[in-house]
């Protein structure tokens, strides 16, 4: 059992490192990248960006990251090493409110918004949209890349915590 969790707490820290460092991509490069291009250029861009992120190597980090921190708290909890077990689960319920429903209410929405303009020639008007769409999403996504940095601190404190906690062998 402990092997298991501390497996499980591996692939906590994985997932957890790896959805922050997605979404963190996101505030300090693409999206400035996107402002600083041509809005007929920038609206394309997200929607193929949008359109090419439903897949398997992004599923398992953005969908199962609350889950395996949720199974690393239980069996932390029933190894008694509850500081630990407490710290998995917190992040994992923060991540799932703070990451992936923020994400599902907010962020998914604007995407699919976006995917059904047609890019329109007049640089003027896809400025408009642009504006309209991007100050509001990198807000969004800024809160889920500090709430997924948190889960990362907390998946680190719970990783810290079961070599404290666990009995040794």
């Amino acid at each position: 059992m402990k092997r298991i969790c501390l497996a499980a707490a591996g692939l906590s820290l994985v997932l957890s490192g790896a959805i922050f460092g997605f979404f963190y991509a996101w505030v300090c490069s693409t999206m400035w990248g996107l402002d600083a291009a041509d809005p007929r250029i920038a609206i394309a861009a997200m929607q193929a960006m949008n359109g090419s992120v439903r897949n398997a190597v992004f599923a398992p980090a953005f969908f199962a990251t609350p889950v395996v921190l949720a199974l690393t708290g239980l069996l932390a909890m029933r190894l008694k090493a509850r500081g630990a077990g407490a710290a998995f689960l917190g992040g994992g319920l923060l991540y799932f409110l703070g990451g992936l429903v923020l994400t599902m209410r907010f962020n998914v929405p604007m995407n699919e918004a976006l995917a059904l303009v047609r890019v329109p020639d007049s640089i003027e008007e896809a400025h408009v949209i642009w504006q309209a769409y991007s100050p509001t999403w990198q807000a969004f996504n800024q809160t889920r890349t500090v709430v997924s940095g948190l889960t990362l601190i907390a998946t680190g404190y719970g990783i810290w915590r079961l070599g404290r906690d666990l009995p040794r062998d």
